[in-house]
């Protein structure tokens, strides 16, 4: 697969001299203002378990409402002029990182879960590495569209060169957030990188190399972890409460009362919704943090495989448009930023609701758009924002067949 492709302009048109209302994404709004709404019905529901005092579907609303004021915002700003800012955005975002790092704990740098991953400003708190994301997003797409622009050969030593670009660029924020003992958004990254990779236009007689060289790794990390964990704690230093997490995954009754017991009653929860579920603010199984990461339990215990099955769709629907946005859009760089954001966004909900039905391991990673929490969701509005207006400013292809 080469790098993304773009048709011959023939029913391309300019959308600055189009009426203002339509150069809007409407079905875009349309989709996010469904899972918003979502979002604040299941976080009501979950209130109900009485695990905390405080209403976060009240703070979910107010992480909308601030969420669709960025979105309003960016959408006026051009992204001709983010290009030409890349790179004074990617120094803020690992900057912001790097502070964080090396600043000692504080009220405004507390630990939190055991890390310290937050800044905390009195009842306003971020979580920078969220919003890096998408700064790492903007930075792989200037990188792979410059490059490419004044490519002038199509053999392996370009694609060398390409290939460095791109992980000179991902060192520094994937470190410092690796550190942060944040593995969820390190995975999330890597799985963005991925994405951008396959669409770059790099041959795969240097990709499937690289990627079975991945995989070889992994797959031995693994079958140590299950058969080997002694030696995997002698010369990888792994202690092992760290094989806890595989274990419980694997076998999660009996880790029950240990790090089984989320996942236990995750399968329990979504298993007794059936097919229509038991009913809005009706469910019974306790499940830690159900609000956050484990939102996706409340909406199969309560409104069943009927509900689940709505929400991947309309989950599918979001990532459907955005690949025609992509795929129809002049410029290059908005395209790769679309496609990047795209391999973020199907991470996330793979690995999430993946997690919650013992699929895949699990990791502190939420459902976009659904799940409590600022910070990821002013990421992905941000992202959002930067989409509305690639559709909004730039060049587009009607009427693809």
């Amino acid at each position: 697969m080469g790098k993304v492709k773009f048709l011959e302009n023939k029913q391309g048109y300019k959308r600055q001299n189009t009426n203002i209302l339509a150069r809007v994404d409407w079905l875009l709004l349309l989709l996010i203002t469904i899972l918003g709404v979502v979002s604040i019905i299941m976080i009501r529901s979950a209130m109900t378990s009485g695990q905390y005092a405080t209403d976060f579907s009240v703070r979910q609303i107010i992480f909308y409402v601030t969420g669709f004021f960025m979105v309003f915002v960016l959408t006026f700003i051009p992204v001709k002029w983010m290009k030409q800012y890349v790179w004074i955005i990617y120094g803020v975002g690992v900057l912001s990182l790097m502070v964080l790092f090396f600043a000692p704990v504080s009220p405004v740098t507390p630990i939190i879960n055991g890390a310290k991953s937050w800044y905390q400003f009195g009842f306003f708190s971020i979580q920078p590495s969220e919003v890096v994301k998408i700064i790492y997003i903007l930075t792989l797409a200037y990188v792979v569209s410059q490059h490419n622009r004044y490519k002038l050969t199509n053999d392996l030593t370009d694609d060398v060169k390409l290939l460095s670009k791109m992980f000179i660029v991902s060192v520094l924020p994937m470190v410092f957030i690796l550190v942060q003992n944040d593995l969820g958004t390190t995975l999330v990254m890597l799985a963005i990188l991925l994405g951008m990779i396959v669409v770059s236009g790099i041959s795969w007689w240097l990709i499937l190399p690289t990627l079975a060289v991945a995989a070889t790794i992994g797959g031995a990390l693994i079958l140590g972890i299950l058969y080997r964990p002694d030696f995997l704690e002698r010369y990888l230093g792994i202690h092992p409460y760290q094989f806890e997490r595989i274990y419980s995954w694997l076998q999660p009754e009996d880790y029950v009362t240990e790090g089984g017991f989320q996942l236990s009653n995750s399968l329990k929860a979504i298993g007794s919704g059936e097919i229509t579920g038991k009913g809005f603010s009706d469910g019974i199984i306790y499940i830690p943090e159900n609000h956050t990461d484990f939102i996706f339990t409340i909406i199969g215990e309560e409104f069943g495989f009927l509900g689940s099955t709505a929400v991947i769709v309309l989950l599918f629907m979001l990532m459907l448009h955005l690949f025609r946005i992509a795929v129809t859009v002049n410029d290059s760089f908005s395209s790769y930023f679309i496609i990047g954001y795209l391999s973020l966004l199907m991470f996330h909900v793979f690995q999430n609701i993946g997690m919650t039905i013992q699929l895949l391991p699990i990791t502190g990673i939420p459902l976009p758009f659904l799940s409590y929490g600022g910070s990821g969701l002013w990421a992905n509005m941000i992202a959002i924002g930067i989409i509305m207006s690639i559709y909004f400013h730039e060049y587009r292809r009607e009427n693809i067949n």
